[in-house]
């Protein structure tokens, strides 16, 4: 690092010291915002992120050299603009105090709780979904009555800039504050003393978060990733399961955090498998060099990375299938890489170890489905799991003998976009959730209140011990 970049760097945690300062301050200053005012921040927030929505499209495309629109229409935009209105529309019944129930030994009493924002809350947010992994937390935090730090990938820089000004014009930084930097800035970020921090990304970069935040017993949400299996059940129809997971792992080039990562799939239906892949591939995407619906990957990392893996497994013996329908050939600078089919890979292998993140799906043959329920056992617990099935028994044993953050049951994906269910990971995959009123609570503290008036019952409780309302509370309550 040279020394003007090590100034830089200084200046930069100067200047996230401040921010946090100023906020930690303005908290205190107004601790409880009413109803009225989230709403009129989530209210703007909406009409600014519509207004420039050409704007953001047209970065996140240079962020990528090529993005589709509609990818980040359908999984950026779209979900942003959604969890917006959800939150409008159930607020006030997120923030009513609740009732809760007080025992007869203490009463007359009252108890309920309340819900009360945490203070400041961090955000970092990785390149893949920078809007909604932006939009969506943020939404949950000032929902609850939060001020809010945000540190944007330092991999999108043009969807950054963009996405600043879309938060400038609603905020000033003292409720809502940007951050950009690299890894160094977020190290410091996950050092900030935040009532809440939620983190985004990769479950080894994860863990450094886990470990900054836990010098200040900073409460951590995780959402991070992992190897999400699509189980292909003996009874499922073919043709159905492989429309229902291929659009997820083709959207934005696999590079989702619940993309499908391999398919489990019965050993005499493998062959049938791959054609129907093929075909479904090539009537989805009939060219991918050209093809504005077709996503590139990040950066040169990350294509790199996926080509490496590949010639491992094509050295260590594997069935490698590319899928290019109109035959056509790719230079790195375009880092578009078409849908390669694995078939089977040895365990030791990087395709099988670690989280794919792109367009290469392993295939994996199973002979029972006992099998192929053990082999998901057997892993760290995933962040999605995609059951193909229509039979009643298998769904229930899979709910039941397997773990992951959220599960899909014909289908792909979709349980990320539902606004009423809290979307979180288990184990290697994450820790906490948020979405819908999961995030509210999320960023909320839960508050027990217990409420007594003049006249006291309970001292009738009281020593001297051994007289007859002990001997009648025992005789009552210890039953």
């Amino acid at each position: 690092m040279t020394t003007q970049q090590t100034t830089h760097t200084s200046d930069s945690k100067v200047f996230m010291q401040d921010i946090f300062e100023q906020q930690k301050h303005a908290f205190l200053s107004h601790p409880y915002p009413q109803k009225k005012e989230r709403k009129e921040m989530l209210r703007a927030l909406k009409k600014s992120l519509l207004k420039n929505k050409a704007r953001l499209l047209k970065c996140l495309s240079a962020d990528y050299s090529h993005r589709s629109d509609d990818d980040s229409l359908i999984a950026d935009i779209l979900p942003s603009v959604m969890t917006i209105n959800h939150t409008l529309s159930h607020l006030k019944q997120w923030m009513k105090p609740e009732k809760r129930r007080v025992s007869m030994v203490f009463q007359p009493a009252k108890a309920w709780i309340e819900h009360q924002p945490l203070g400041v809350v961090g955000i970092i947010v990785p390149w893949n979904y920078p809007i909604y992994l932006t939009i969506g937390p943020l939404v949950a935090a000032i929902a609850a009555g939060n001020r809010v730090m945000i540190k944007l990938s330092e991999f999108t820089p043009y969807t950054n800039r963009i996405l600043r000004e879309v938060l400038e014009e609603v905020f000033d930084q003292t409720e809502v504050a940007v951050i950009e930097g690299n890894a160094d800035i977020a190290a410091s970020f996950s050092a900030l003393a935040f009532d809440h921090l939620l983190f985004t990304g990769s479950t080894q970069v994860g863990k450094h978060v886990m470990r900054a935040a836990a010098n200040n017993l900073t409460p951590v949400t995780l959402e991070l990733g992992g190897k999400s299996p699509v189980f292909i059940g003996q009874d499922a129809p073919m043709e159905l399961a492989v429309e229902r997971m291929l659009y997820g792992k083709c959207l934005n080039a696999g590079q989702t955090c619940v993309a499908p990562d391999y398919v489990l799939c019965p050993q005499d239906k493998v062959a049938t498998l791959i054609e129907l892949i093929d075909n479904r591939f090539k009537s989805l995407y009939p060219s991918l060099d050209d093809n504005p619906d077709y996503s590139a990957m990040i950066n040169e990392s990350q294509y790199g990375r996926l080509k490496a893996w590949l010639s491992e497994a094509e050295s260590a013996g594997c069935d490698i299938i590319e899928l290019n329908p109109a035959g056509e050939s790719f230079t790195p600078s375009s880092r578009k890489i078409p849908l390669t089919l694995v078939v089977n890979p040895p365990e030791h292998i990087n395709l099988s170890q670690q989280e794919i993140f792109g367009p290469v799906l392993p295939i994996v043959a199973y002979e029972t489905e006992h099998d192929a329920i053990r082999y998901i056992q057997n892993r760290p617990r995933p962040l999605a799991l995609y059951l193909m099935s229509f039979n009643s028994r298998l769904q229930k044993q899979v709910l039941s003998l397997t773990h992951s953050g959220g599960v899909c049951i014909n289908d792909s994906i979709s349980h990320v976009v539902q606004d009423d269910l809290p979307f979180g990971g288990v184990g290697h995959s994450g820790m906490g959730h948020y979405h819908g009123k999961e995030g509210f609570l999320t960023f909320s503290k839960t508050k027990a209140i217990f409420k007594k008036g003049r006249f006291n019952s309970a001292k009738l409780a009281f020593p001297p011990y051994g007289r007859w309302i002990h001997k009648l509370i025992y005789k009552l309550y210890l039953r």
